[in-house]
């Protein structure tokens, strides 16, 4: 789809002219540097601003460099997780770390299939990183870009990933690349779910509540418990079976699930822990 000048133009006013009064004011905003960019990006998949708030910060202060995230234990990165959920994006961002800090000598490579590469780094998140910390003039689309796109090119009628980013790139003006995706960002998380729903402000990512009986809501439980420290499998099988009612062999697979997934680790002698 080619978008005229003149309607690109519009636009680009109409969102740019809401943001000069609704920017929100995010930490994540006040730097240009990767990691930092790279950690609040991976910390807002599937959950809310406001819940990335407050562990951004800890998160920050624990491990203010890529260094000091590579130097970390599994097993330090992991606690300081606790209450985020999807554990799994904290061991990614540990490996990066120590693959960024061994293999680039501690510094982000600018190139996109590079990025790529790096453990729990998808398409957004790499171009985030260019964009945000390298400003480079790339389209970002995410839920909320997504969702413009849609509601005001296409009167709200899905489209194909393709179509969306061929638009949003169309879109991106020159030289405001970071400012654009900012304000694309806040007008999507503010002004359209507002105007969509009717419902109260809503933050800009989304998360999912796990639901009680699955298999992550178990996964979350187990990795907590380890927080407070090592455990002997049967002490573990024991707790669960009073707790929550599940026999042996379940508890056997969630932990065969966590142990693939280098989530934990299990000793000859039985003891479980988080990895080191």
């Amino acid at each position: 789809m080619k978008l005229s000048t003149g309607r690109i133009v519009s636009f680009q006013h109409k969102i740019f002219s809401w943001w000069t009064t609704h920017k929100r004011d995010l930490p994540w905003r006040h730097t240009r540097d990767p990691y930092r960019i790279m950690i609040s990006e991976v910390m807002l998949q599937q959950t809310q601003v406001l819940r990335v708030l407050p562990k951004y910060r800890e998160f920050i202060e624990r491990f203010p460099t890529v260094v000091d995230l590579a130097k970390a234990t599994s097993a330090d990165v992991l606690r300081i997780w606790k209450g985020m959920g999807y554990n799994r994006r904290a061991l990614y961002l540990h490996r990066t770390a120590k693959i960024i800090c061994d293999q680039y000598n501690g510094h982000f490579p600018i190139n996109y299939e590079l990025l790529t590469t790096l453990p729990g780094l998808g398409t957004y998140t790499a171009r985030a990183i260019l964009v945000f910390a390298f400003k480079q003039e790339v389209p970002l689309v995410d839920t909320n870009i997504r969702q413009i796109i849609t509601h005001f090119f296409f009167n709200d009628q899905p489209q194909k990933e393709s179509v969306i980013e061929e638009v949003a790139r169309q879109l991106v003006p020159s030289g405001k690349s970071w400012e654009w995706h900012q304000a694309l960002m806040d007008y999507g998380a503010l002004r359209l779910a507002r105007a969509r729903s009717g419902s109260l402000i809503k933050a800009s990512r989304r998360t999912s509540v796990p639901f009680k009986d699955s298999n992550r809501f178990f996964r979350g439980r187990i990795i907590d418990r380890l927080r407070e420290g090592d455990i002997r499998e049967s002490k573990l099988a024991s707790e669960f079976k009073k707790k929550y009612g599940k026999s042996d062999d379940f508890l056997k697979s969630i932990l065969q699930e966590l142990e693939a997934d280098g989530l934990i680790s299990r000793s000859k002698a039985g003891i479980i822990s988080l990895p080191e």
